[in-house]
């Protein structure tokens, strides 16, 4: 038996994205058959479509399918709480073809949760990866209420997230933010707002002279963001980026790896979206025939919120 999916049979641009037959995945004990109705485009996906995580290999038949974020709903789970027919959310680590962008997939349960109530599954699918990346990235930093955390890229999807979850957290959140974003990052509950740009870590030191507890970076400036954090600070990185060692500030790679089975954690997310607590932005939903599209729009930048495929047609 097979199923559907979007993927690449060789590494290129977004053009190489089609449609592939794929080999069906059967759930065992304590997994998920899902039935996928909408999954989030991330720079992660570009990255697997490109294959700019393939070591130079060349993909093996019948292909690599890119996708982290899942919403739909569950078609078999033994041996777990969940039933048949109930809107669920997860997250995937992609690999070969197991990958979102599919038709049907098997997740271990502890990567699955019911769906926010309310929402749609193109909302839903932007909340299970950037949400757990802010939420490792926070837990990294090791903040207290009452300190003071800097997010750049604060109008993208993942800085968002950072923004309302250092909230939820009783954070002082100074944020960056072009004058059109400004209304949109106060009102994910910035207090403070300072220009995006090159120098943005001067213009928070300018805002905050001591500096900054922490600072998450989303728009991923490395070196250039650590003047803005004050001695023995730190930083989470989404790049890779390790740090100087200088001024004793401790630099954070953060990996959502980490919490791709962190059941608890995803459904306290669940939990902040269904309250308004978290916000679910999506900025565009597109059927899964437009893929190379959405790819396009997401390396032009500028987007806010995700860019979600429709893959209930699939």
């Amino acid at each position: 038996m097979t199923t559907r999916g979007i993927g690449v049979r060789q590494y290129g641009g977004p053009e190489a994205l089609q449609v592939l037959d794929l080999p069906d995945e059967a759930p065992g004990d304590g997994e998920v058959l899902i039935r996928v109705k909408a999954t989030a485009v991330s720079p992660t996906d570009t990255m697997v479509r490109s294959g700019g995580r393939a070591g130079g290999k060349a993909p093996e038949e019948p292909g690599v399918v890119p996708g982290m974020d899942v919403a739909g709903v569950v078609l078999e789970a033994p041996g777990t709480d969940l039933e048949a027919g109930e809107a669920v959310i997860g997250i995937v680590l992609p690999q070969g073809t197991h990958g979102a962008y599919r038709r049907e997939i098997v997740i271990p349960a502890d990567s699955v949760v019911r769906a926010p109530a309310g929402a749609s599954p193109a909302q839903a699918a932007t909340l299970p990866m950037n949400g757990l990346t802010a939420r490792r990235a926070l837990d990294l930093l090791g903040l207290s209420a009452g300190q003071t955390l800097a997010v750049t890229g604060a109008a993208g999807t993942l800085g968002g997230y950072l923004i309302q979850l250092g909230v939820v957290d009783g954070l002082t959140v100074v944020a960056d933010a072009s004058e059109e974003d400004e209304k949109l990052v106060r009102s994910l509950g910035a207090q403070i707002v300072v220009r995006r740009g090159d120098d943005v870590a001067a213009r928070i030191r300018q805002a905050l002279p001591e500096g900054v507890d922490g600072l998450a970076d989303a728009s991923v400036q490395s070196g250039a963001v650590l003047p803005a954090v004050k001695d023995g600070g730190a930083v989470a990185t989404f790049r890779g980026y390790r740090g100087d060692g200088e001024r004793g500030i401790t630099v954070h790679p953060v990996s959502v790896a980490n919490m791709a089975r962190e059941n608890q954690a995803l459904t306290r997310l669940r939990e902040l979206a269904e309250s308004g607590a978290l916000t679910l932005r999506v900025a565009d939903v597109l059927p899964y025939q437009q893929a190379e599209q959405a790819h396009r729009r997401l390396e032009a930048g500028g987007l806010r919120g995700r860019i979600v495929l429709d893959l209930s047609g699939l």
